[in-house]
């Protein structure tokens, strides 16, 4: 119960500390919240806010937190030594921390004397999956995105627009989420997209907009261009920063994406439509891929299929 406190926690000061993870952290002492927090924007971690709220009430308390205390000397100190010091006898963490520079903080807490739980929790990893990804595979987070009627074609003879309007606005969310939006030279060319996010708040700013293709791109377009392998390029990209992506290519650009295992959550829109005829989701796949996390909730006249070709 208290895990999922923090992690209610977490997910409401999501991206507070971006590019950083964001975790949340309780403590407990004989049944009652002693003291609790999330990361801050100015670096604190959560486990030394909810040390500081609970104050000597920590000495045999429980801490329930999201990911696993850290054990290195980065903006602040080791969190694993503060819980040592202030006698918090068990701790239960969500996910173990996939940055080697920071990894150990359960050995440490172990071999101070302490109980160490480690929950292993969905709900807890996907609280950064993007981060997880940036840091353990040096690649950004890729999510693909599309709309479909129920008959499985992208488009609608005559009409511009598969998804309603509430859905084309939740894409606009979720590219003023990511680092990146990235689309494909055929519909780079054949769309001239902007890729940006409209009339939707920007905390982050404005991600960047790529096309994957070998070029050109049409005069007046201003996207940037990446032309090398796929791979290479994500690669490229985890280097200056970027720790999320949003693929909203068209099928081979997709089925690319998918024949080099570079694709980690899908996002479709299904519109109440039969189209009848005209592209499908993926040009090809070499084999079957079973997703994990299937969920579907509407949005407006559409329902949105989420699920994770990858584990965070």
């Amino acid at each position: 119960m208290s895990l999922s406190r923090a992690i209610e926690l977490a997910r409401a000061a999501r991206d507070r500390a971006y590019p950083k993870p964001t975790v949340g952290a309780v403590l407990v002492r004989d049944g009652e919240v002693v003291g609790e927090g999330a990361t801050e924007a100015a670096g604190r971690h959560a486990e030394i806010v909810a040390l500081e709220a609970a104050g000597e009430r920590a000495h045999g308390a429980t801490m329930y937190v999201t990911l696993e205390p850290c054990a290195h000397f980065g903006t602040t100190p080791p969190c694993a030594d503060a819980i040592v010091a202030a006698g918090v006898a068990r701790v239960v963490f969500g996910a173990r921390d996939p940055n080697p520079e920071a990894a150990g903080g359960e050995e440490r807490l172990r071999a101070a004397g302490l109980e160490v739980e480690h929950a292993d929790s969905w709900e807890a990893r996907a609280l950064n999956e993007a981060w997880r990804t940036w840091v353990s595979l040096q690649r950004p987070f890729v999510i693909y995105k599309a709309a479909m009627t129920l008959d499985g074609s992208l488009t609608v003879p005559g009409e511009r627009w598969v998804s309603g309007e509430e859905s084309r606005r939740l894409v606009h969310e979720l590219r003023a989420q990511v680092d990146a939006v990235a689309v494909g030279g055929g519909t780079a060319r054949a769309d001239l997209p902007r890729l940006d996010a409209r009339d939707v708040d920007t905390p982050r700013g404005q991600p960047r907009r790529i096309v994957f293709s070998r070029g050109p791109l049409p005069d007046g377009l201003d996207l940037e261009l990446r032309s090398g392998p796929l791979a290479d390029e994500l690669h490229a990209l985890a280097r200056e920063g970027v720790q999320s992506l949003l693929l909203e290519g068209g099928p081979t650009l997709a089925a690319a994406f998918f024949d080099a295992d570079l694709v980690d959550k899908l996002l479709v829109f299904v519109a109440p439509t039969l189209a009848g005829e005209g592209p499908r989701l993926l040009a090809s796949l070499p084999s079957p891929r079973t997703l994990s996390q299937l969920t579907a909730r509407p949005v407006g006249a559409d329902v949105l299929l989420e699920a994770y070709v990858q584990h965070p």
